[in-house]
């Protein structure tokens, strides 16, 4: 089995968090288990790009990469070399995975391959959503969907990462199949509670910080939290929104009892154990890879409903569900149930290690790709 992987950033380009990290983790597995796999990608690693040797391979915890000039320094990533690249070689592989939408690198490469007759798969990872359409550059977006996309979508198969995604992309979008698997998230090999579960609550953000995640609704219900509680936010984003966060922080008078911490990946599982709860109140997020990374060392979650794991955490009583809002937050961080805490701290690392189990993924998504040649054959 032959495979392209295709993505605008990939490892150590870790600053576009999760995504990139489930790629190249199911990248990884995808060589340990025999198959063949390339990774075309870019430069990128935000306003600035990586000082990697370019357009040969590079070979990244045993996977071969290769990594393309980028000309543009935004979100469209726009790299003809990279797409030249594909053009000459697709036809080498028997199918291509393309990852997220709405920037050239993962529009013109699928164009390429349908047109060079390759079966693509496309794992949109949130990128095709209502909330997506409608947020930042929708009417780009708009115009490049009916220009474009929506061509290149209904020919292709789709990868949703939870049960969450796929019926958003149901709703939005027509393709060959739609294909149900979750993502590869790294795991500690050993996962131990380092905090205790004395006051004050300790919660913990710890995401990409932008507008989609919803940490403007947690730091408006803070203010009604009347337990003693300390949070921690840990990321990076855009310094102009995250001024606003510390003003509107400042203007809610709860500055001192936040750390800002800035983005973190060494040593994460250290912090998320530290922790009794980890907070995510995104406006739409269609898996969440900081949820199960936080239940692996037996930190609660406390999640949005537009999360793609609240199903999964409600089926296995592993945290708390909340609406979009302050008051549902501060609702259920002050009916807080320390023994709930605590049994979740012991009974999450397991379920985790179960459900996720990365023999299990591999061949899910092998027996993905080879149903999609199959039927392509």
């Amino acid at each position: 089995m032959r495979i392209l992987q295709i993505n605008a950033s990939y490892k150590p380009a870790y600053i576009y968090g999760g995504p990139t990290m489930s790629v190249s983790k199911l990248s990884e597995h995808l060589v340990h288990s025999g198959c063949e796999v390339q990774v075309f990608t870019t430069t990128a690693n935000g306003a600035t790009e990586l000082p990697v040797h370019q357009n040969t391979p590079i070979e990244v915890d045993g996977v071969p990469v290769y990594y393309f000039k980028r000309i543009t320094k935004d979100h469209s990533h726009f790299s003809p070399s990279l797409l030249k690249a594909v053009w000459k070689q697709v036809r080498r592989f028997d199918v291509v995975h393309i990852h997220a939408w709405w920037n050239t690198v993962s529009v013109l490469s699928a164009l390429v391959a349908i047109m060079r007759g390759v079966p693509v798969i496309i794992s949109p990872r949130g990128t095709l959503s209502g909330y997506s359409f409608n947020n930042k550059n929708s009417f780009f977006k708009s115009c490049i969907h009916h220009l474009l996309g929506k061509h290149l979508l209904h020919r292709s198969y789709i990868h949703a990462t939870s049960a969450y995604e796929k019926n958003n992309l149901q709703q939005i979008i027509t393709a060959k199949q739609i294909m149900t698997i979750p993502n590869f998230i790294e795991l500690p090999e050993i996962a131990a509670k380092t905090g205790d579960f004395a006051e004050p609550l300790k919660l913990l953000f710890f995401s990409r910080i932008e507008e989609k995640k919803g940490l403007d609704i947690l730091l408006n219900a803070l203010v009604d939290v009347i337990i003693p509680w300390h949070l921690t936010i840990a990321g990076t984003g855009d310094p102009l929104y995250i001024a606003r966060l510390k003003q509107l922080a400042v203007q809610n008078g709860i500055k001192a009892n936040i750390s800002w911490i800035g983005f973190q990946n060494e040593n994460k599982f250290d912090i998320i154990a530290e922790h009794h709860l980890m907070v995510l109140p995104s406006y739409d997020e269609n898996f969440g890879n900081v949820v199960i990374e936080s239940l692996s060392v037996g930190t609660a979650v406390l999640i949005s409903r537009q999360v793609g794991l609240a199903g999964y955490v409600t089926e296995n009583n592993l945290g708390w569900i909340c609406d979009t809002n302050a008051p549902s937050i501060a609702d259920a961080i002050n009916n807080m149930d320390t023994d709930r805490l605590i049994g979740i701290s012991n009974r999450a690392p397991g379920i985790i290690r179960r459900d996720f189990n990365e023999a299990v993924l591999t061949q899910q998504y092998i027996n993905m790709y080879q149903q999609v040649t199959t039927q392509h054959g």
